[in-house]
């Protein structure tokens, strides 16, 4: 997927041997050591999808994991839990992490890494069933960041937020 921000054009892409993650740096020592030496082996143990964007396809501005999850129905808020079936676990979609290199903070990479997120759970949710995405918030900061992008926080533990995948459909102007 190519996707612009400002001036400048970024693909979003699975990653590769091409990537360097090396240099990645995003300010956060236990996001730069997972890109560094643990991602390969989630991709490869199919634990998790790594996605990175690059400027130049192996330079990294960021990167996002996605993983199947499931948390338990009486979790989430009641309003959220009565449109769902009555199983005790209900199939999400873990955001387990996502980082933007010192280089690109504020410059909107990690909404775009945000929404190629959203896009790719809506576009296989239909086949591999999850109701919404789940991400567990490190700190106040990155849980002001899913709360201004719309994200819920689970009533018994704030710092777990979730997106229907119901409301990423009408984001995206594919509600049924």
């Amino acid at each position: 997927m190519n996707v612009k921000a400002g001036a400048s054009q970024f693909r979003i892409e699975p990653l590769g041997a091409k990537h360097n993650r090396a240099v990645f740096s995003c300010g956060i020592d236990a996001l730069d050591q997972y890109l560094r030496t643990q991602a390969g082996q989630d991709v490869s143990k199919l634990a998790a999808a790594v996605f990175v964007i690059t400027p130049d396809g192996g330079r990294i501005a960021g990167f996002y994991t996605l993983s199947a999850h499931a948390i338990h129905l009486g979790e989430l808020p009641a309003s959220a839990a009565k449109k769902l079936p009555r199983y005790p676990d209900v199939p999400v979609t873990l955001l387990g992490r996502l980082a933007v290199s010192t280089d690109y903070h504020g410059q909107g990479v990690g909404r775009l890494l945000l929404v190629d997120a959203l896009r790719r759970v809506l576009a296989n949710a239909r086949e591999i069933a999850s109701a919404a995405v789940v991400v567990d918030a490190k700190n106040d900061v990155v849980r002001n960041f899913y709360l201004r992008h719309g994200f819920v926080a689970l009533p018994a533990q704030p710092n777990r937020l979730f997106y229907p995948v119901k409301t990423i459909e009408k984001l995206l102007g594919l509600a049924k």
